[in-house]
């Protein structure tokens, strides 16, 4: 890595054990490619420990805001992983958000060379369930709106937390004959009013990002394991929540996640 890259990478890693945040200004420059930040992902993650008895982590965040963008992925750290009805208020959260989201499981491992062959056409095949899931977004970051993408990406794009629903085992038959144009998402988060979206998924079918996912995880060639889960991309953007708040997400037809923030 270079200077700037091994800086930034110490930065996090005490940001993190130290539980706080950074001001993004005096990193503006410190990457200059989606690579480098990826680097400091890995380098990030393998200073905490958070996957040293796992060669490919097990859990993944992955999307774009189009099927024209450059989409980007980040490894969860396993501590923040948590199934239904998870309470959260044991984590240190700066500036929480919520992202309601659909969560895809593979159903084999992939190797490198399988993934290479991947096609929007056939992924769907290498799926054997799916559930609702929610994350909690938060950065290390003091002024997000204001850090480089960049910068997101090297701080695992910005992820605190995720709770997953109850899987529902699927064919890809099964993922085909849903209608992800007329698929309804309905996110409560404290007090506020529900928030209804209707075929809201920035890339129209939450399993396109399958093979650019795929590949990216299997890079360094490494095989990805059975069971191994992807988060697709926010309904809703991101909610503003609080610490406290009560969190439903459904999805009418898939199923329903409940948190405590």
């Amino acid at each position: 890595m270079t200077p700037s890259q091994t800086a930034l990478t110490d930065a996090l890693v005490a940001a993190r054990r130290g539980n706080r945040t950074l001001d993004a200004s005096p990193w503006t420059d410190a990457l200059a490619s989606d690579t480098q930040a990826y680097e400091v992902q890995d380098a990030v993650a393998a200073a905490l420990g958070w996957f040293d008895d796992q060669p490919v982590p097990r859990t993944w965040k992955s999307g774009g805001g189009s099927r024209n963008a450059t989409l980007t992925h980040a490894p969860l750290p396993p501590l923040g992983v948590r199934p239904n009805s998870a309470d959260f208020s044991d984590l240190v959260l700066h500036t929480p958000g919520i992202e309601a989201e659909i969560a895809l499981r593979l159903g084999q491992d992939v190797t490198p060379e399988q993934a290479a062959q991947v096609t929007h056409d056939n992924a769907t095949s290498l799926i054997d369930a799916l559930t609702v899931s929610v994350e909690i977004v938060d950065a290390r970051w003091q002024d997000l709106a204001a850090t480089h993408a960049l910068l997101r990406l090297s701080d695992s794009q910005v992820h605190g937390a995720l709770v997953l629903g109850e899987w529902v085992p699927c064919t890809a038959a099964d993922l085909a004959a849903i209608d992800w144009a007329a698929q309804r998402c309905e996110t409560k988060v404290g007090n506020a009013e529900t928030v209804v979206r209707e075929g809201a998924h920035p890339l129209g079918d939450p399993a396109w990002l399958l093979p650019l996912w795929l590949r990216h995880i299997t890079r360094h060639g490494r095989t990805a394991p059975k069971s191994t889960v992807v988060t697709t991309g926010s309904w809703v953007g991101v909610l503003p929540c609080r610490r406290g708040d009560q969190v439903t997400a459904a999805f009418p037809g898939i199923g329903v996640v409940r948190l405590s923030v």
